[in-house]
């Protein structure tokens, strides 16, 4: 899997994945965040000449093999949600997208082709703006396979928390890298 990685771009010069920029969320009461990182893999540059579906297939055997299924292609939804029933990761298979992650009071990212971002269950996170070809994969943990989707909202707080304290913790994130390393 490291040709995988460098072929995307998250390599490291030791073997295994690039180490990711870790950002953490307040609970604001409508968006729970959670104690555990954001993870965001950033690509170092794609290989020259890979097309988007090249992109893809790469993520694919990369979130495959690490227990993280891929489940759907497309975009984020632009206002505040979050998942409370799954971990979330993304790679990004073209073009660039603006995401403000943790709610309204959060912190804006740009993610581009070849990034990776680990959301954990909870993390508020809506899209900005992004290019007109900006495209991302999704994978969830194998056995978290039931996503919802909840915007944010005062009144589905307490019930999602709870929901989010009873999910597993992945052995592997989705690049292959022990995720014990980032959340403990």
């Amino acid at each position: 899997m490291d040709d995988t990685l460098a072929t995307l771009g998250l390599g490291s010069s030791e073997g295994g994945s690039v180490v990711p920029e870790q950002l953490t969320f307040d609970d604001d009461g409508r968006i729970p965040n959670t104690r555990l990182a954001t993870l965001l893999f950033r690509s170092g540059g794609l290989e020259a000449g890979l097309d988007r579906e090249s992109v893809a297939q790469c993520f694919e055997r990369l979130f495959s093999a690490y227990d993280w299924p891929p489940s759907w292609r497309g975009g984020v939804y632009d206002y505040h949600h979050y998942h409370s029933t799954a971990h979330e990761a993304f790679g990004a298979l073209s073009g660039w997208g603006k995401l403000r992650l943790g709610g309204e009071a959060g912190r804006d990212v740009e993610i581009r082709a070849g990034d990776a971002l680990i959301l954990p269950a909870g993390t508020g996170h809506c899209c900005l703006a992004a290019s007109d070809d900006f495209l991302l994969l999704a994978a969830y943990p194998i056995d978290q396979p039931t996503l919802d989707l909840i915007r944010a909202d005062p009144a589905e707080h307490d019930a999602a928390v709870a929901r989010i304290a009873q999910l597993s913790q992945p052995e592997r994130d989705p690049l292959g890298g022990a995720m014990s390393r980032w959340w403990s």
